[in-house]
């Protein structure tokens, strides 16, 4: 299908409210800047609303422009889903997905999902937004987003989850560190150690400040980082304890390099990670073909990590 049955002025619209302004969109989409203006404008007059606020610096939308956009966005998705159901009548598996995913699969599940769909369905493309679990819960609802793997996800009617797991609660630690070779651990125990922390937006830490708020009072040593990759490399360092689950660390944990040792204390509340999509909006065959390939290399993920040296038996 060469041409989108949306309308020019409602994916012209799109485009601004991605980029900001109309001089970004028009770059981004190699059109004049003037016929995006136009178009844009024209849609304003038929429905009689302005869809953006015009800022010195750009462009913003109104709350009536945020319903429309929200709108085009789930019917672009509608649209990838038709096409690519016109293509598998035509025996071709072909389309494009977009995957909304945490920052610690960047560097566990999401390289063997790109090398298996592009070895196995060339035809098929994906684009991979690396968000926060609140962030990437609103990319489906607002359908800027197929398909979700997120932690945490509290259940709501309007979402639909594919599959789900789920991960106890821990500390990760390196593997020459005292509380390496314990079977289980307490808070109190591990906290006598330096604590490296994730960012509030990140559910456990907001966890571990309503259950734990000790944590953060008086002269205990921590640091707090918005970055997993930094926190992993606290952990590696031998000094900091990580409070997490298996699968932010699991290529660490594969290898040996890290130890994940549960916490025991029943007020320690298990994670979860899922597989979901919007659920008014079921998933085509080639989301669904995305889904069940990132579910299994999620399986695969967690089965080497706790298969791997890092959760061998200890003493």
């Amino acid at each position: 299908m060469r041409h989108s049955l949306i309308h020019a002025g409602l994916r012209y619209a799109d485009q601004v409210a991605r980029s900001g302004s109309i001089q970004k969109a028009a770059r981004e989409l190699h059109v004049a800047a003037s016929a995006i203006n136009r178009q844009i404008l024209q849609l304003e007059d038929e429905l009689g609303m302005p869809l953006f606020e015009r800022l010195p610096r750009g462009m913003r939308l109104t709350p009536s422009g945020d319903a429309i956009i929200t709108l085009v966005r789930r019917w672009r998705q509608d649209e990838r889903q038709v096409v690519a159901e016109l293509k598998r009548l035509q025996g071709v598996q072909q389309g494009h997905v977009s995957l909304a995913a945490m920052d610690s699969h960047a560097t566990s599940v999401l390289p063997p999902l790109v090398a298996a769909l592009g070895e196995q369905h060339p035809l098929v493309s994906l684009s991979i937004e690396l968000a926060t679990p609140d962030d990437a819960e609103t990319a489906l609802l607002t359908g800027r987003a197929d398909l979700a793997a997120i932690f945490n996800l509290a259940p709501r009617r309007e979402l639909l989850v594919l599959w789900k797991a789920e991960l106890p609660l821990g500390c990760v630690v390196a593997r020459g560190h005292p509380l390496a070779r314990k079977k289980t651990v307490s808070f109190q125990e591990a906290t006598a150690y330096p604590v490296a922390l994730q960012s509030r937006a990140i559910t456990i830490r907001r966890f571990l400040e309503a259950q734990y708020s000790s944590l953060f009072k008086g002269s205990r040593s921590y640091v707090e980082t918005n970055s997993l990759q930094l926190v992993k490399q606290l952990a590696l360092g031998g000094q900091h304890v990580v409070f997490t689950s298996e699968l932010d660390v699991a290529p660490e944990l594969a290898d040996g390099r890290l130890v994940f040792v549960p916490v025991r204390d029943k007020s320690a509340e298990p994670q979860g990670i899922s597989v979901a999509v919007d659920a008014a909006r079921p998933p085509g065959p080639i989301v669904k073909l995305v889904a069940e390939r990132l579910i299994a290399e999620l399986q695969a993920a967690l089965a080497a990590a706790r298969m791997g040296r890092g959760t061998e038996r200890r003493d």
